[in-house]
Order: C-alpha cells, then sequence, then structure tokens
C-alpha cells in the first residue's frame, strides 16, 4: 500500500487523538513566551526545551535547540528515513508571543479555554496551533505506518514577533536546518473556517515622521490668533491632504490586473466578517468598497495609518500656538511596491505648497522593509490543492496578507527557488496580536488533516518531480 493509499487512514488517526493534541497545545499556551519583554526571555528558552523533548518524543531526530549569541532561540529536528530520492519538507513556525494586556482578555490569556468551538489563548493561532498541527500529522504517521512519506524537518523560531531580527544570522550558522526542497509556513491566515487560504502577498511597511513648524517659541493665539499659522491644524491639513474622503491613502495607489480582481470578489469579506474580525462597534460601518474589492483594498494597495502623534492633549493643553507637531505615520506598501518609490511619491505630495507657510520636514524611519508577491506554480502546488481538497473539501483560494511578515520575505529571498507554500490557522475571527486571541477547532482539525495528506502528495511526487520543468518554478 502506498503512503497515498494510507492517507485517508493516518487522517483517522490524526483525528482520534484530536483532543491529546489539543492539550498538549493547551501546555504550550501557558508558558508566557513574550519575546519583546526581557523578563520573559527565560519563558521562551523553557518553551523551546519543552518543544525540543515533544518532537523527539514525537519520533522526530536531532531534535535539539540552536542558540546564537545575543538572540533567543529557534528548535530544530528532523526526519531523513524515507531517503534521497525522496523530498525534504521544511515546516517553519515560532513559539514566542505578543505581549497581552489582561484586562480586555475575557479569559486567562495564558491558560487555554474552549468557548463556542474556540480555542482562546495567546499563541492559540499565531502561531502554535500552526505548528502543533505539523506534529500532530507526524506522529499519526509513526503511528499508523511507522514511518512519513517524505524527509522533514521543523524549525521554529524564538523571535518572529520581534521581526525576526536573528532568523538569517541562524540560517547561516545553521544551515542544515534549513535545507530542503520544498517549505511550508504556517504563520498565515485562511478567509474563513470553510475556505482554506494559500497566501501569495504581503504588503511591506516604513514609518514616516512628519513633522511641521512655525514659530521659535509658544505664542499667545488670542494676540497672534488668525494671523500665525497653527501648526496642529497644519499637521491635520497634510495629512487630509494624502488621503481621500474615506480616510484611505491616494498616492501610490497600484493597478491590479482584472483576473485577479474576480478572483479576489470570490474571497468572502462580507461586511459581516470585516465588522466581527475588526471589532468594529455599532453604528460604524466598513469603509464602502467604491467599485474595488475588500480583499484588493486590504492586501493589494498601500494605506495609511497615524500610530503617533504630539498634538496637544488635555492634560496639557493652554491657549497658545505651538512652536511645532508631527506625526507617526505607518504606511504599508503595495506587494511589489519599493520603500525608495512610495516615500518620494509622498514627499513629493507633503512638501508642496505647505498650508500656511509652515515648514515641513519628512523623516524615513529605521525599520522599513517592502512587500512580498508569489505566483505559486509548479507540483507542489497542485499537491498541496489536492491535500486540502481531500481534507477541507475545498481547494486552497489564494489570497493575501495586508500586515507584514518579515520571515516571508526573508524566506522569498533566500531560498526563492523553491515552492512556498504559506498557510497556517487562522480566521477572520482569530484577533491575532489582540485581546482574546483565539483558533477555530475545525480548522485545527482540517489543519492537521491536510498536513498528513500534504506529506503524503509530496512524497508521490519525489524529489525530481517537484520541478517538471523550467516553466514550473514559482516567481517572486
Amino acid at each position: 500500500m502506498t503512503p497515498l493509499d494510507q492517507a485517508a487512514a493516518v487522517a483517522r488517526r490524526a483525528d482520534s487523538a484530536f483532543d491529546a493534541t489539543v492539550a498538549s497545545l493547551s501546555a504550550y499556551l501557558e508558558v508566557p513566551a513574550i519575546s519583546c519583554e526581557p523578563a520573559h526571555f527565560d519563558d521562551v528558552r523553557a518553551l523551546a526545551a519543552l518543544v525540543r523533548d515533544d518532537l523527539a518524543s514525537a519520533g522526530l531526530d536531532n531534535a535539539r535547540v540552536l542558540e546564537l549569541p545575543d538572540a533567543l532561540p529557534c528548535v530544530a529536528a528532523e526526519w531523513m528515513g524515507a531517503g534521497p530520492d525522496a523530498p525534504t519538507i521544511l515546516v517553519y513556525g515560532h513559539l514566542d508571543l505578543q505581549p497581552v494586556t489582561r484586562a480586555n482578555w475575557r479569559t486567562d490569556p495564558h491558560k487555554a479555554a474552549i468557548v463556542d468551538g474556540r480555542l482562546y489563548g495567546r499563541g492559540s493561532a499565531d502561531d502554535m496551533g500552526g505548528w502543533v498541527s505539523h506534529i500532530a500529522a507526524v506522529r499519526a504517521w509513526f503511528a499508523e505506518s511507522g514511518a512519513l512519506p517524505c524527509n522533514l524537518r521543523l524549525l521554529i523560531e524564538g523571535e518572529e514577533e520581534i521581526g525576526s531580527p536573528n532568523l538569517e544570522r541562524f540560517m547561516d550558522a545553521f544551515p542544515v536546518a534549513f535545507d530542503a526542497d520544498v517549505m511550508v509556513l504556517t504563520d498565515c491566515e485562511n478567509p474563513s473556517p470553510e475556505i482554506p487560504g494559500l497566501t501569495v502577498s504581503l504588503r511591506g511597511l516604513m514609518e514616516v515622521e512628519l513633522t511641521v513648524s512655525a514659530l521659535e517659541a509658544d505664542g499667545h493665539s488670542g494676540l497672534w490668533g488668525n494671523m500665525v499659522p497653527d501648526v496642529s491644524i497644519a499637521l491635520m491639513r497634510l495629512i487630509a491632504r494624502i488621503t481621500d474622503e474615506d480616510g484611505r491613502l491616494t498616492v501610490g495607489r497600484v493597478e491590479v490586473d482584472d483576473a485577479w480582481k474576480a478572483g479576489a470578489r470570490l474571497v468572502p469579506l462580507t461586511a459581516e466578517v470585516i465588522r466581527g474580525g475588526a471589532h468594529i462597534i455599532d453604528g460604524v460601518d466598513p469603509l464602502p468598497e467604491r467599485g474595488i474589492p475588500a480583499a484588493e483594498w486590504m492586501w493589494r494597495q498601500p494605506a495609511l495609518t497615524v500610530v503617533a502623534t504630539t498634538l496637544p492633549t488635555r492634560a496639557v493643553k493652554k491657549n497658545a500656538l505651538r512652536t511645532a507637531a508631527s506625526a507617526t505615520l505607518s504606511v504599508r506598501l503595495a506587494p511589489g511596491q519599493t520603500v525608495d518609490e512610495l516615500y518620494s511619491l509622498l514627499e513629493a505630495e507633503l512638501m508642496r505648497d505647505p498650508p500656511g507657510g509652515v515648514k515641513v520636514d519628512m523623516v524615513l524611519g529605521d525599520h522599513a522593509g517592502e512587500g512580498w508577491l508569489y505566483t505559486p506554480k509548479g507540483p507542489a502546488f497542485a499537491a498541496a490543492d489536492r491535500a486540502y481538497q481531500a481534507s477541507w473539501g475545498h481547494p486552497l483560494i489564494q489570497v493575501g496578507v495586508g500586515g507584514s511578515i518579515p520571515f516571508v520575505a526573508l524566506f522569498g529571498r533566500r531560498f526563492g527557488d523553491l515552492p512556498l507554500i504559506l498557510n497556517g490557522v487562522m480566521d477572520p475571527q482569530t484577533t491575532a496580536h489582540g485581546p482574546n486571541e483565539s483558533m477555530h477547532l475545525g480548522v485545527f482539525r482540517k489543519a492537521i488533516a491536510a498536513n498528513v495528506h500534504l506529506y503524503a502528495e509530496l512524497g508521490a511526487l519525489g524529489k525530481t518531480g517537484l520541478r517538471s520543468s523550467s516553466e514550473d518554478s514559482a516567481e517572486c
């Protein structure tokens, strides 16, 4: 019996162990492995050690914690028993967490709780559920047949939530841990609990500090008002200049082809989905589409958010014209758009004809990164479609992510000649990075089964079958 013939039985085996898998994941969620807070660095290391031990107990070889100076660890393990002719799949995930504000949580953020078919807890879907779904598939394959249908490496990072600042150092220091024929990156979203997603684009990100100034010292607003520029008003007028009536960025919009638009209209991003996922309050509606699909607005067009200002507050109010005012603008770049390109367009618009004659200054922030746009082609993606059809009853639908995920761009740059399959266990109700993060248990169950079938489908192709022709290689 071939692995393809065995896959259904292995999936049933995994499903029979589902409660045990949820319990294992729940134990991980109790470790506050918050990578941005030094007080929790030891928790990141403790969770890495726990995961290492569990990978070894699952039957993987050489389970180890990878360490570098001035970095939080990665965990690595592999199983190469399928032989040299079988493909090697690298599964990437991350074990570190975003911080929490407990006052906004309905449950304890570091204790798993199941409510209405969802598992609540920080990291449940971002990203522990993603890579735990692979451990469950591995255990099921070993329990049912004693082997995997492909070679497998797992690499679980401890710094993704702080931008993966040392991941490339790990790639350089431990190249064997990343050596693979196809890569499965588990940190992405599905458009709904019923439809699986294959992520093919990310927006880039840059910060711009916009400052207007007019006076050497604060001036009396009664004496000089109407003849001296109010820098706060000038700042707001500049921001309004680069946005439309809905508050969307008008500068740097890109053309999107009609075929992509047609596909985007099939993505179930309804007003109800957006309202629920973004937690919009009663009486406020999502922004109107105005002839452009919601998916395009969220994934393929640049966007602007004002993340900080020096505008006067009630705590420091006074009847004075201020010397200067500034705002930090967080700008999402369209996939394929460069930082230099969009910054130049913003600069041309913001620096012309200053309102009230104020002095305008712009500074590009240090942490700027471009987006990622990928065209999935070839046998590996057809195999993934078959795997998801078998487990979800629906093929993968190509989706984007409106945010910026630095590790994806890094993998694309370092391993862009390999098939990169981006999936995960998030859905629009997950609230990743926010309060009450949760994972839909139905999605988790189907993700485990999808992994079972994916290993069989990729293994059946063989190493050479992953690339049947030069035309099958992906473009990114």
